[in-house]
């Protein structure tokens, strides 16, 4: 991403925890946490503090967490990590060595104690369901995700065992050909929301039997053509985590940040034009 705007660790450098804001386009990772053999954007994190030598060997930074763990495909707008960092290491100079679809934006100062997973009081997400008017009904996809707001236990929509019990707050809004989801919860177990994504999918497009919600939200568990599968995780986005400490943005960093995800926005729609020319034209 260009010159560092950093230097390298010295050993007389003195550390204190710092919490880093990071954004970044997922579809080329394996998810967040690192896995042998596959990218993921943990590596990519690691490897950017190893090449500026904050990060020992294939170790971690002491103090080292992060918000959670997206899956594979999923993006990120405010996933976040901290560690005992050098006083140098800027936004701008952990981003210097990060490849060009991952940016470090935003920094804070927290305790000594700070820890971005425990700490954490909430965390949302945004779902973008293609879901054209003409093949979903609107009132019937908002009041069934209206039905799963609140505590209940979602232990039929996620491969967890534990931890299964959310108060979930939930928005839906139509924006043209989707339908924009916005799950907020302290912490959601795997797939949550994206099995809470394909249920209000099957409702808004279907009329599932009358007691289909009251068995996924039941105690008993769901089997074979029961179960709820996820959707797709490439429109999954990590959209906030609140925190009691106070984040500042690196105006260089999020201007360049910017500009790329405008790119992407602008190639990902010239794409669709060309399949949209192929696909209309194809004969009948």
């Amino acid at each position: 991403m260009g010159e560092s705007t950093g230097r390298r660790r010295d050993d007389g450098d003195e550390t204190d925890r710092r919490a880093y804001r990071v954004a970044y386009d997922g579809r080329a990772y394996h998810g967040f946490q690192r896995q042998p053999d596959v990218p993921t954007v943990e590596d990519a994190l690691l490897d950017a503090l190893r090449a500026l030598d904050v990060c020992p060997g294939d170790g971690t930074p002491p103090g080292w967490a992060a918000a959670g763990r997206t899956d594979a495909g999923v993006s990120a707008l405010a996933q976040t990590v901290a560690f005992d960092a050098p006083a140098w290491l800027s936004p701008a100079a952990f981003t210097s060595e990060l490849p060009a679809d991952v940016w470090v934006w935003a920094d804070a100062a927290a305790p000594a104690d700070f820890h971005a997973t425990h700490d954490a009081t909430s965390r949302a997400y945004t779902y973008h369901l293609h879901a054209p008017a003409d093949e979903v009904d609107d009132a019937r996809a908002r009041g069934t995700l209206a039905e799963l707001a609140g505590e209940h236990d979602f232990h039929n929509l996620t491969p967890d065992d534990e931890g299964t019990v959310r108060d979930l707050e939930t928005d839906l809004e139509r924006e043209g050909e989707f339908l924009r989801l916005r799950l907020r919860a302290s912490g959601f177990p795997r797939q949550l929301v994206r099995r809470v994504v394909s249920l209000v999918a099957e409702f808004g497009r279907g009329t599932p039997s009358g007691d289909r919600l009251e068995r996924v939200l039941s105690p008993e568990p769901l089997s074979g053509p029961e179960g709820v599968p996820p959707a797709p995780a490439e429109p999954l986005v990590l959209t906030e985590v609140s925190y009691s400490v106070s984040f500042e943005g690196n105006n260089r960093v999020l201007s360049e940040a910017r500009e790329w995800f405008e790119a992407r926005r602008v190639e990902g729609a010239t794409l669709a034009r060309v399949s949209a020319t192929i696909g209309s034209s194809l004969p009948e």
